[in-house]
């Protein structure tokens, strides 16, 4: 169920940043900047968290199996 958090992390980030940046051009008149750099900044901020995010997931599982043994 965790990793289906770690998608919507993903997800929210991009679509969130894009949205803003969009948002940003229509008021600013520019038009692909900020929806460009809202891109860049949601691909970063989502396989930098998604990555934090899935090391603690998988950092559980591994304390979790050699506990059992």
């Amino acid at each position: 169920m965790r990793l289906v958090g770690i998608g919507w992390y993903f997800a929210l980030c991009i679509a969130g940043s894009i949205v803003g940046g969009v948002l940003l051009d229509r008021w600013l008149g520019l038009t692909p900047l900020f929806t460009l750099l809202g891109l860049l900044a949601g691909l970063v901020a989502a396989f930098w968290g998604g990555y934090l995010l899935l090391m603690e997931v998988l950092g559980r599982r591994g304390q979790k199996g050699g506990d059992e043994a």
